[in-house]
């Protein structure tokens, strides 16, 4: 359904949009983070008596979850769920294009910032949570960032793992080793500035409501007529 113009009543506008100046998409990858033995786990401060005493419980699993940092779960697609800042200033660097061009470009540094838990389960559903993790990354960037410029960065994929290990005690048991925790995220990066445009525009009305009618109730079949004549 398209919306009808208004004959003779074209004007035009001033209207303030995002310029995109650069746009890359990429990969992420933040280094691991191991906990080990007792330090690890006081570093996790579980929230658990005895991580121990899930490890009786029979297999664990290890599940991640991006949180803020207060723990609470969060949707790592959803905007400031994890931070993108600009740190540092801008340098200009000389970059040779396959066209043999040379074009001057900026350095951007991007530090990305948030949180996670590890949770721990074992085949009973006992669980222990541990309490928030920061993780942080830093890259560079060359891109057209003029003066002027910001940042936008979407992130547009995210998975974290966590990886239980233990080994078995001298009487057999098995006994907490380490969590490795790997986060990778996908990624857009803008550089971009609000500009005025003007733009010929024709003004609009409504079109016209689309009106639902009831379909007819069906009847059911008439029955034959067994009942005629006689007996």
């Amino acid at each position: 359904m398209e919306f009808k113009h208004i004959n003779g009543k074209q004007e035009t506008l001033c209207i303030k949009v995002p310029k995109v100046y650069d746009w890359v998409v990429g990969q992420i990858q933040v280094p691991v983070q191991s906990f080990r033995g007792t330090s690890g786990l006081e570093r996790l401060n579980f929230t658990c008596d005895e991580i121990n005493e899930q490890v009786q419980g029979g297999q664990l699993t290890a599940e991640c979850i991006l949180t803020d940092e207060n723990g609470h779960p969060v949707d790592p697609l959803a905007p400031g769920s994890i931070s993108c800042t600009e740190i540092d200033g801008r340098n200009d660097v000389n970059v040779i294009l396959p066209t043999g061009e040379t074009v001057t470009l900026q350095k951007v540094i991007v530090l990305k910032k948030g949180y996670f838990v590890v949770q721990i389960s074992n085949v009973r559903g006992e669980s222990c949570i541990s309490s928030p993790q920061p993780f942080s990354v830093c890259e560079q960037f060359l891109l057209c960032a003029p003066e002027g410029t910001f940042l936008k960065c979407t992130i547009t994929e995210f998975e974290c793992n966590a990886c239980f290990m233990c080994n078995l005690d001298n009487v057999g048991n098995p006994s907490f080793q380490q969590i490795d925790v790997s986060i990778n995220m996908c990624q857009n990066v803008q550089m971009e500035s609000i500009v005025t445009l003007e733009i010929d525009a024709n003004i609009c009305q409504p079109r016209s409501e689309i009106v639902v009618n009831c379909p007819p109730k069906n009847l059911p079949p008439q029955c034959p007529a067994v009942f005629s004549g006689t007996e």
